[in-house]
């Protein structure tokens, strides 16, 4: 479905419309600094990598199931983050962990819901793994039953937590994106 998002991320070059959520949330929170080091986790189809070195991000490395097309100066794995024998190649630590991780969907809510926030809780995990003192993380999350419980795992390790729903949001979506920034774990 194109909207003015998708062809100004076409015609920009960011592969995917979703490159502006993360370039919202990011003029406002400022989550991704230049030089930082940053993982973007469920990559696919790179917009999330590419906008991050736009925004002067250092090193960028992306993890996703499907293959992408090489983004100039990022590294990529590809696998599942569910899978240890694709987090285990995660050797160091980042400044910021994205994660706009989403189940396929089948239709019913819960079901949905359920598979979001294990992918969520996976990422935090992945978060709280790798991210360098007072880091910031983005997760995508679909609100339903066990958000709250969700929203307050990550307020136990980071300073501040939000959610939040940028512009380039659909509206009808039920995905918002929880920002913890200050990572203190």
């Amino acid at each position: 479905m194109h909207d003015k998002y998708t062809d100004k991320a076409l015609s920009e070059g960011l592969r995917a419309r979703s490159a502006y959520k993360l370039l919202q949330i990011n003029s406002k929170y400022h989550i991704i600094k230049r030089g930082d080091d940053v993982l973007d986790l469920g990559c696919w189809p790179g917009g999330w990598m590419i906008a991050a070195k736009r925004m002067g991000a250092g090193r960028v490395m992306g993890i996703d199931l499907a293959a992408i097309a090489p983004v100039e100066n990022t590294e990529f794995i590809q696998g599942s983050v569910l899978e240890s024998k694709t987090t285990k190649q995660i050797q160091s630590s980042f400044d910021v962990v994205l994660s706009d991780l989403a189940p396929k969907t089948s239709g019913i809510r819960a079901l949905d819901v359920g598979r979001s926030l294990d992918l969520t809780e996976a990422a935090l995990n992945i978060a709280i793994k790798h991210l360098k003192q007072n880091g910031n993380f983005l997760v995508k999350v679909f609100q339903g039953e066990g958000y709250k419980e969700f929203f307050d795992e990550v307020r136990k390790h980071f300073e501040f937590v939000k959610t939040v729903k940028p512009e380039a949001s659909r509206q009808r979506s039920m995905e918002v994106y929880l920002l913890g920034i200050g990572f203190k774990d």
